[in-house]
């Protein structure tokens, strides 16, 4: 019988011995389980095993009872990742790993994402399994962008260094052996200066000297990785150039081992591979240090220091040690530190870097500002509110890495093809050699070694590592630059396969500042009695027609009375008792449930309705006193956005709680293909699976508060945020604008993103598909092509460079609508 062991997982949420029971009950239903004891006080449930249970089985199981894991996320920093089995190998390792739920791994940013069991794993522990793997990793998930890019920035000087020393140690060899090929009566010429026993041993001393100096970063990886048994791209490029090399060696040091016929050097192409491969990662590096350019951006919105009012007058302090409730002085001119509430002055503060609107906002006494912002010509005093990771743009910078860390669903194809990749390549180079040192002509032996260095060099994970998430880099920071948050990665890749997009209306469509448009009186009652009564009920509400008639109150300058009750009836209305009156204010549905006639209003709330205003009625004292309209105006830029939707061939629903009049004449005038009205708020989730019917993917834009279920249920929920309010649990994307014209940017960003990674996929896997049996020399036959293991390794680095240059275009993606 195998033995027995224990773990001890941390929960949360029990607060009774009920708890504690519940738990122990689901967990000893859990195959593999044979004992459980629960420490209520610890929060803890410690399991006896007799057989190995996967955790992720067991946070289901107790996130089903109702008392979830602790699970905590982290960011890596990982050094020194080449390729997409980099990538396989990490993740494999890290999911393998005890307390381990999910793993990310992100070749273009140089990062993994990690989510733990808290207390069975810890960011230290993760990176140190990671760096034994032999990639230095770095537990600090704080990293400041900018000290990454400082990161890259030395990464790429010391490869360019690294390739100018080859180049350099590699130029004589090439000259020596490759010139005559090239240049009539070359080869006379070094015959005649030099022989050739001189000629082999200088091109061994300077082709050692680049394999065990610049290309030392080969073998350190390569050859660790294949006695390991996880080969990379490392290993592909240690063993072509051993091969070539140690053949070499041979021919110049014991020629009578080989046959007479055979007996040609490769020290060139030993060389030149390093050479070629070492550019190749020198511009590697230097376009992923652009494709971190949106971030570089966000970051430097915020200033280093923030002037404070301190009782020894101004001084200079670091952004870092602000804290809140601290005065801050901001002259014309300058960036906002921090967020805040203006204290004195006034000024027009530029938040097109936030919002992407262009024009500038006003800012007086009690206003809300944003960190990062640009203050105009007069000078403020903020106090703080939010500083450190709490501000909106540390949020968003947070938001753009998290969606740029994600991995894609079409990602987990490119997954298993690279899990097998680097080993099918080294099985496929023994198959050449062993092939054409078989039916190959003579010299066969130096045929089979240019063939099966061809095919280990020109082999290209890295292509394939580097498709999808330099897009997605590139992609979800453009998107960021116009206000829009991928806040889940995936959503990228979901957004393009919308059919229908189904819209909230107020807030979304409108303004959501409805306004008090008539006001109808049954006979017997008075026009400032009846909007007192109903302005004094309102000031319960915070619905926004509620504020709409306190405001219209305001105006006219009315007395409002104490509200002595107040109930809010959702999707009917209110009521309440003011004055010693009983007030319902609402739809006709809440009249009718209280069995009042609305039959003498109808006629003119179906007028109002078809002119898009929304008809409340009034009852005191259970008698019907009047008829209220409101109407909330449409944004300014909400038709364009709908026309701009049909174009891409969408089409666009409306779901609202206003009656079906009102929604049908807003539905009419913008041109909306179907409406769903009078729905409660639980009833907008019906009405989105509704749509959602026949597999219709569906996506789902409302303001992110009342519309969360809604939000939640979508195949994608995008919420309009407000600029200063981004941290929007339920959605996927969040647009800062705070209009429509947001939505049809995200999708043209998400369509030309996902456009560009099956560009990229196509290239990688086309590329290693058509030439990989082309360096094995499936030509040779047919034209007597036979590919140099130097084109390769050029052919190799072009390879990532052009999936590289093809994601950097996404930088340049400009705005359906502005």
């Amino acid at each position: 019988m195998a033995q027995s062991f224990s773990e001890t997982y941390q929960l949360q949420g029990m607060s009774c011995a009920s708890c504690a029971g519940r738990v122990e009950k689901a967990a000893k239903k859990v195959q593999g389980v044979i004992d459980a004891s629960i420490n209520l006080a610890g929060q803890t449930a410690t399991l006896t095993f007799e057989a190995p249970v996967k955790e992720q089985t067991l946070v289901d199981v107790f996130k089903k009872v109702g008392y979830p894991a602790v699970t905590q996320e982290t960011r890596i920093s990982i050094s020194d990742m080449s390729c997409a089995s980099c990538v396989a190998k990490i993740e494999k390792s890290l999911l393998e790993s005890p307390g381990i739920l999910s793993a990310s791994v992100n070749l273009a940013a140089q990062s993994a994402s990690v989510t733990y069991w808290e207390g069975k794993n810890s960011p230290e522990k993760i990176a140190a399994t990671i760096t034994k793997l032999g990639y230095p990793a770095n537990a600090d998930s704080s990293d400041h962008p900018t000290d990454m890019n400082a990161k890259r920035e030395k990464e790429a000087k010391k490869l360019f260094w690294f390739f100018v020393v080859a180049a350099v140690l590699a130029a004589p060899v090439f000259i020596l052996e490759m010139t005559s090929h090239f240049i009539p009566g070359a080869r006379e010429f070094f015959a005649s200066s030099i022989s050739t026993e001189v000629s082999h041993i200088s091109q061994f001393v300077l082709t050692t000297l680049v394999l065990l100096g610049p290309g030392l970063i080969f073998y350190r990886k390569g050859y660790p990785a294949l006695f390991k048994g996880t080969p990379d791209m490392n290993s592909l490029v240690a063993l072509g150039t051993t091969a070539a090399y140690g053949y070499s060696v041979v021919v110049t040091f014991a020629p009578q081992l080989l046959p007479e016929g055979s007996r040609m050097v490769y020290f060139e192409a030993a060389a030149v591979i390093v050479v070629l491969i070492l550019l190749g990662r020198y511009m590697e590096a230097r376009a992923k240090g652009r494709t971190g350019d949106a971030i570089k951006k966000l970051v430097g919105l915020q200033p280093r220091t923030a002037r404070v009012q301190t009782t020894g007058g101004l001084q200079d302090v670091d952004v870092d040690a602000l804290e809140s409730g601290m005065l801050i002085v901001v002259r014309p001119g300058e960036k906002l530190p921090v967020d805040g509430t203006v204290t004195e002055g006034t000024s027009f503060v530029d938040e097109s870097m936030i919002t992407g609107e262009p024009i500038p906002v006003s800012k007086k006494a009690e206003s809300s500002v944003t960190g990062g912002t640009v203050n105009g010509m007069g000078a403020l005093i903020i106090r703080a509110t939010n500083t450190g990771s709490d501000t909106v743009l540390a949020q968003i910078i947070k938001m753009v890495q998290d969606a740029q860390g994600a991995k894609l669903p079409i990602q987990g194809l490119v997954d298993k093809i690279t899990s097998w990749f680097v080993p099918a390549v080294l099985a496929l180079a023994l198959v050449t050699v062993a092939v054409w040192l078989v039916l190959g002509p003579d010299p066969a032996l130096s045929f089979a070694l240019v063939a099966g260095v061809a095919v280990l060099i020109i082999a290209c994970p890295c292509a394939m590592g580097l498709a999808t998430p330099t897009s997605i880099m590139v992609g979800t920071g453009r998107a960021a630059e116009l206000g829009v948050l991928f806040r889940k990665g995936d959503a990228l890749q979901s957004l393009q396969q919308a059919s229908v997009i189904a819209l909230d209306k107020t807030g979304t469509l409108t303004k959501g500042k409805p306004e008090l448009t008539d006001l109808h009186l049954r006979d017997g009652f008075e026009r400032n009695a009846v909007l007192a009564l109903v302005a004094a009920l309102e000031t319960q509400s915070e619905h926004l027609v509620a504020e709409a008639i306190v405001r219209a109150s305001e105006k006219e300058n009315l007395s409002l009375n104490k509200v002595e009750s107040f109930n809010a009836i959702a999707g009917f209305g209110i009521e309440g008792r003011v004055e010693d009156k009983d007030v319902l204010v609402g739809a006709d549905r809440l009249m009718t449930k209280h069995n009042i006639d609305v039959s003498g209003f109808m006629p003119q709330a179906n007028a109002f309705g078809k002119q898009g205003k929304t008809p409340l009625y009034v009852a005191i004292d259970k008698k019907l006193a009047a008829l209220v309209a409101v109407a909330d105006p449409i944004k300014e830029h909400t038709p364009e956005a709908i026309k701009a939707l049909h174009n891409l061939g969408l089409k666009v629903a409306m779901i609202t709680g206003d009656n079906a009049a009102t929604a049908r004449a807003i539905a009419d005038e913008l041109g909306i293909d179907h409406v769903v009205a009078e729905v409660l708020p639980e009833g907008k989730v019906a009405a989105i699976k509704n749509l959602q019917s026949g597999n219709t993917a569906l996506a789902f834009v409302g303001d992110g508060i009342n519309d969360a279920p809604a939000l939640a249920t979508a195949d994608v929920g995008i919420a309009i945020g407000t600029g200063t309010d981004v941290a929007i649990e339920s959605a996927d994307v969040v647009l800062m604008s705070g209009d429509l014209k947001g939505v049809v940017n995200a999708l043209d960003i998400s369509k030309k993103t996902m456009r560009n990674i099956r560009q990229n996929l196509f290239w990688a896997f086309g590329y290693n598909i058509v030439l990989i049996p082309i360096a094995a020399g499936v030509l040779y036959p047919v034209n007597g092509t036979l590919l140099s293991p130097m084109l390769a390794a050029g052919a190799m680095a072009l390879s990532s460079i052009f999936v590289l240059s093809n994601a950097l275009r996404l930088r340049w993606i400009k705005p359906v609508l502005n």
